[in-house]
């Protein structure tokens, strides 16, 4: 058969199903939640091949209830609330350096989120991630499916919503994820579409996370190389999103509200908005700063600091605008079989401030996020003392 032929039956496949998904989004009668989310799922087009195939509005499986969606807790009379920006410029500089790590520490304890600049990660190079993600994203889809997978073991892998079928509703977003160290695959594993610049960037963002666990150390009063020393830096995964354009966004999310199951993680955004982190019980924007890069505690975080830093929870909207591309850069060494522990340092604990968590491995920690699906709150309560 010739490579049009097999081109055109695909499509003709995947325009079926679709077809068969929208027809049942407004049918209450005859709707089969398992079997839609199936039909989605073969596919293997993710949100992006809805929106390809000319939907117009947002099938069931994607309907969240009003709770989740609103924008009650958000109010703009607190526009005096904003996410701390630090300016990382003299981080080599005594003085200054003191003064970056009270602001990460202060940021840490009481947002769980933070913006850097002047981070030392060239612009062209973040620019190229994002231009290399919507690549990948934009390809023919028979090139796209090969990544297709919901083994959460494979090391290079494409999906849309890795709990699928666990979470109360999907959200408005296809993943491509990259293990990026320790031991990763072959480059050659990688899409071609991004392999040359992810395998770029992850080189700068081992710098960046091996600082900022420096200054995170000190921020505890600790050695500054006491987190690098305990591990939290030894690996990372990238999860790379697309959100396309939703026709109905105030019907869904592109991102649950949820804390992120690592020890750091640093994200790269583009200039559509949407990223929203829970603040003094207000959801408060984190607009695209032009050469910044979000920061953000992770649970494990919170456990080793015996909850003087706190992983906040945060979502992100779906939008009539699109695509919002980013790329969270997870720090965390799941993919490894260690048995290890992490539990409260002990130079932070005492009579007055006893331990509050038992200790867990990373990989424990994460079968159990991802068993869970979102949103989940188990995951820290199943671990407090």
């Amino acid at each position: 058969m010739s490579v049009f032929a097999l081109c055109f039956q695909f499509i003709e496949t995947m325009t079926s199903s679709l077809q068969q998904i929208m027809a049942s989004t407004g049918n209450g009668l005859d709707y089969d939640k398992e079997q839609e989310l199936k039909t989605f799922d073969d596919t293997k087009a993710g949100v992006k091949g809805l929106v390809d195939s000319g939907i117009q509005s947002v099938p069931k499986f994607f309907v969240a209830s009003s709770e989740e969606t609103c924008n009650e807790k958000s109010d703009l009379r607190h526009t005096h609330f904003n996410v701390p920006i630090i300016d990382l410029r003299d981080i080599g500089k005594d003085g200054a350096r003191c003064e970056i790590v009270k602001e990460i520490g202060i940021a840490s304890s009481t947002w769980g989120f933070f913006q850097v600049v002047n981070h030392d990660i060239p612009q062209d190079i973040t620019d190229e991630v994002i231009e290399s993600i919507r690549r990948f994203n934009e390809q023919p889809n028979h090139v796209k499916e090969k990544f297709y997978s919901r083994d959460k073991m494979k090391k290079v892998r494409f999906n849309s919503n890795f709990d699928l079928y666990k979470a109360r509703f999907a959200n408005w977003r296809d993943t491509l994820s990259c293990l990026m160290a320790p031991n990763p695959p072959p480059p050659e594993e990688y899409p071609e579409a991004c392999r040359e610049i992810l395998l770029k960037f992850s080189k700068y963002v081992t710098k960046l996370g091996q600082d900022l666990f420096k200054l995170l150390s000190e921020a505890l009063g600790l050695n500054s190389n006491h987190l690098t020393n305990m591990g939290c830096a030894d690996g990372h995964v990238f999860y790379c999103h697309y959100y396309p354009a939703c026709p109905e966004p105030n019907l869904t999310l592109g991102h649950t509200k949820h804390r992120d199951p690592d020890f750091l993680t640093i994200l790269l955004q583009n200039q559509i908005g949407g990223l929203q982190v829970l603040h003094d019980n207000l959801w408060v924007n984190i607009p695209p700063v032009e050469g910044a890069l979000v920061v953000n505690v992770g649970e494990l975080l919170q456990v080793i600091s015996n909850d003087e830093f706190k992983a906040a929870e945060h979502r992100v909207l779906a939008n009539c605008a699109g695509p919002r591309l980013s790329v969270a850069s997870f720090f965390t060494t799941h993919f490894e079989p260690s048995e290890k522990l992490f539990s409260p340092i002990e130079e932070l604990l005492s009579d007055d401030s006893p331990p509050l968590y038992r200790g867990t491995s990373v990989k424990d920690y994460i079968d159990f996020f991802a068993s869970a699906g979102l949103p989940n709150d188990s995951s820290l309560a199943r671990l407090r003392l």
